[in-house]
């Protein structure tokens, strides 16, 4: 790990404005930044904001991918509905397991998301569930009724079911 150059931060928050929101570009702000880069391609791999892991870029796209860390940051940041996908209370748990989120279990989805961005599942009163893959967007979460609307990638409880 080490100190990101001013053209790393830059490459950094332009990655974040385009992705996710101009808004999310003051998570930089919030305290030691620490990059980690791959040892073949020499291309940044990972964000770490003091000494926590808060994204990771995925090297087959280049696209940013927040930790669970990082996803609590950027509901801090950015008002609700930007990035979100609202589901119902009755499948939080399921989800937190990092189960796939169901079209049919979606209260309410920011309508800018689009298929393959990366989206943060939350609670009615906006609070982090689970971060994934949309694989609807948010216009067709809200009405289809069938369906896969999110694939998972980590749910806030994960962790504990792989560990207990």
């Amino acid at each position: 790990m080490r100190v990101p150059s001013t053209f790393d931060i830059n490459e950094l928050k332009a990655l974040l404005a385009y992705q996710y929101h101009p808004k999310v570009v003051k998570i930089l702000n919030h305290g030691d930044i620490l990059i980690e880069r791959s040892e073949k391609t020499g291309r940044v791999r990972f964000l770490y904001i003091n000494g926590k892991l808060v994204a990771s870029i995925r090297a087959s796209d280049g696209f940013l991918l927040f930790s669970l860390e990082g996803a609590k940051l950027f509901l801090s940041l950015v008002p609700p509905p930007s990035m979100r996908v609202v589901i119902m209370p009755e499948v939080i748990p399921f989800i937190a397991e990092g189960r796939s989120v169901f079209s049919k279990h979606v209260l309410q989805a920011d309508e800018g998301i689009r298929s393959g961005d990366e989206v943060f599942v939350v609670t009615p009163d906006d609070e982090l569930v689970a971060v994934g893959r949309a694989v609807l967007s948010g216009l067709e979460m809200e009405k289809m009724k069938r369906g896969v609307a999110v694939r998972t990638r980590k749910g806030i409880n994960s962790l504990k079911r792989k560990t207990g």
